[in-house]
């Protein structure tokens, strides 16, 4: 037992204050530690569940026993499978020491039982490692069932953001990562961003068992995502089961370069005729000694787990910062064009060097394909088929524009590619094809039920109100039609193909062109006779689109199947003669729709096509009047009549571009893209 009876009272006081202050230390870092052990994030979809006394569970806890039981692994990767029913593998960040690595992992395995307890499928991400496992083998490839992580420093950047400086260091820890060792795919790489030598670190890092070419693609895609979330941050992150990539404005990493050792401490000799004091006073100075010796040392040693608590608390409180997304979809933070480039090699590589089989649309302006990253992500590729006529700057502004427009019931721009030649604007996918494919086909027809259709007019309602008044922009479709109104998994409308006119550099002037473009039997007819165009010209095509939804036929093609009589006054007619439920698409069962419902939308209809531009509804208006029964609606006016008996008629009365026009420059066809006026609020 340690006594202080012949040290000062002082240092007595001052040694039991040590002790208290390193045990409370010593409680606070265990605290610390215990916080920071806890995943920054996981994932374990419910798809495929397991009995908590299945094999199952059996050979998941001898994975996750061979895991950690190799984890100091010098490259800081390994994967195995038990019993062939469950395959994991973890992957520690290129500097993490192997002891560390191994902490990290062992704790991964027993954090995975607790937030997934029953899932097949699971995965948990720290700073130091990320641990996954599956009921099916993911070894060597870019798994696309897993989600993505996407951390965001919430500290807003006070200086100018990083722009092409950013791209470019993220560049090249991509390339060095991808190109790097097969047993350790991990670069990492710093620059100067200022005149006072501030830095920003980034660091790339795939899983040593995928292709160079998959890895390159993984960093590339992560990158990609960065813009539309993290433009404004001090740092960001965006982990995919297969690669992660990273940013901060401090050394968030070790350097893993060997450094020389310091040099050896001179030593102190002592004068060989040098004598200490002698007797009592001798005895007493030595126990003094002594005593000072061990306060010097506890000492020491609080000093030490200081600087490990403050380390501690550091990093707990980097790890705060950070918000943590799903997914990137606000775009309002886009402050470049370039930070939305795909190079063209990549959009070759997902699609399949464009292969024909991967081919899912064609329109005036070119051929759009389906692309797939290592991911999982898939894309829709429009390869714009002829030069746009303005400049690559000028293009990239305009992307950039109609990249930042964001709503449910508009498919989003990702992206663009811009290689010589080479312009492609790459879009989110849409599962379900366009809305002609279900509605012109008489057998995918009794696909759309009444409450679908209604739901399809709605939200492509709702999608055109966003363009012409609550977009940052005024957004003029031109070429609203059924193949330009998508339909996503849960069959919900996404308009396409809008803000076309500012990417292919079309010259038009406000409110009145020379070049009519859009699609015969959706064009106003203030428009097609005359190039005036306006918000009622798009509200005249969704009354178009309302009657075809409604009807089941095509305005454009129905007087081969009634004489020289085109769908709207069709339509009309029946009203008039108080029958309007006699022009319902017979595939709609009359036992499970509202009648209420299909009249207010044939009255609505009928009053977008109205032939007076004036007494045309706003689309603010129909969207109030879908969404509310007791509103009075106006009486409608006889439609237009100046739909003729065939479509080359209709383009010899049509007011053209000038004579120096060519065929190619006059896209009036069905499969025709929408050309769109856009101009500032």
């Amino acid at each position: 037992m340690t006594t202080f009876s012949n040290i000062p009272l002082c240092l007595s006081f001052t040694i039991l204050k040590f002790h208290s202050c390193l045990f409370l230390i010593i409680s606070l870092m265990m605290i610390s530690t215990r916080v920071m052990s806890q995943p920054l994030f996981y994932s374990c979809p419910n798809t495929t569940t397991y009995a908590p006394n299945s094999t199952y569970r059996a050979s998941l806890e001898v994975l996750l026993s061979s895991l950690a039981s190799n984890a100091t692994r010098p490259n800081g990767f390994y994967s195995s499978s038990a019993n062939n029913k469950v395959y994991g593998t973890f992957l520690c960040r290129g500097d993490v020491s192997t002891t560390d690595c191994q902490h990290c992992v062992k704790n991964a395995g027993t954090d995975v039982l607790k937030v997934c307890p029953r899932e097949k499928v699971a995965l948990v991400y720290y700073d130091n490692c990320l641990l996954r496992y599956s009921n099916q083998s993911f070894f060597g490839t870019t798994d696309e069932n897993q989600a993505k992580f996407i951390f965001l420093n919430t500290q807003n950047t006070s200086g100018p953001i990083l722009g092409s400086m950013l791209d470019e260091v993220l560049d090249e820890a991509a390339t060095e990562a991808a190109n790097g060792s097969a047993a350790k795919k991990y670069a990492t790489k710093q620059r100067s961003y200022n005149s006072a030598l501030q830095k920003v670190y980034a660091l790339a890092q795939c899983t040593p068992d995928i292709s160079p070419t998959s890895c390159n693609l993984c960093l590339r895609d992560a990158i990609s995502n960065l813009p539309s979330c993290c433009d404004k941050s001090r740092g960001a992150r965006v982990v995919f089961p297969s690669c992660g990539i990273r940013y901060e404005f401090y050394p968030f990493y070790k350097d893993i370069t060997v450094s020389t050792p310091p040099p050896p401490a001179p030593r102190v000799s002592t004068p060989p005729n040098f004598s200490g004091p002698k007797g009592a006073d001798s005895d007493k100075n030595r126990r003094i000694s002594a005593g000072v010796k061990v306060a010097i040392a506890i000492s020491a040693a609080v000093s030490i787990v200081l600087l490990i608590v403050a380390y501690c608390c550091l990093r707990r409180r980097t790890t705060k910062k950070y918000d943590a997304i799903t997914e990137a979809k606000d775009m309002s933070g886009i402050s470049t064009a370039e930070s939305l480039q795909y190079s063209f090699d990549t959009i070759q590589a997902v699609t399949d060097n464009f292969s024909p089989d991967n081919k899912i649309g064609e329109g005036g302006f070119g051929n759009v394909y389906k692309g797939k990253f290592p991911t999982g992500q898939v894309v829709a590729a429009k390869r714009l088929s002829r030069s746009s006529g303005q400049g690559g700057q000028e293009f990239k502004n305009e992307v950039l524009l109609v990249a930042k427009l964001q709503h449910r019931n508009l498919v989003r721009l990702l992206g663009f590619c811009l290689e010589g030649e080479e312009k492609i604007l790459v879009y989110e996918f849409v599962t379900n094809q366009s809305l002609d494919y279900f509605l012109f086909d008489p057998e995918k027809q009794k696909l759309l039920n009444w409450s679908t259709r209604y739901k399809i007019i709605g939200g492509t309602a709702r999608g055109l109100l966003y363009l012409h008044e609550d977009s940052r922009l005024r957004i003029i479709h031109r070429d609203l039609k059924a193949s330009n109104v998508l339909l996503d998994a849960e069959m919900n409308p996404k308009i396409s193909d809008f803000g076309m006119a500012k990417i292919f550099g079309v010259d038009q002037s406000q409110g009145n062109t020379s070049r009519i473009v859009g699609t015969y039997g959706y064009m106003a007819p203030e428009y097609a006779m005359h190039g005036h165009f306006s918000t009622k010209s798009d509200v005249f095509s969704f009354g178009v689109l309302v009657l075809e939804i409604i009807s089941g036929k095509k305005n454009s093609t129905f007087y081969q199947e009634d004489g020289a009589e085109d769908l709207i006054n069709h339509v009309w007619k029946h009203w008039k003669n108080g029958t309007p439920l006699e022009i319902i698409d017979p595939n709609i069962d009359t036992e499970f729709y509202s009648k209420q419902e299909v009249i207010q939308c044939l009255h609505i209809g009928l009053l977008c096509v109205q032939e007076d531009v004036e007494r045309r509804s706003t689309i603010a208006s129909v969207v109030l009047m879908l969404n509310s029964y007791s509103e009075t609606l106006p009486i409608p006016q006889q439609p237009p009549a100046y739909f003729l008996s065939n479509k080359a008629e209709m383009m010899n009365q049509l007011d053209l571009e000038s004579d120096k026009a060519t065929s190619k420059s006059i896209p009036l066809s069905v499969n025709e893209i929408s050309i769109t006026e856009m101009y500032p609020r």
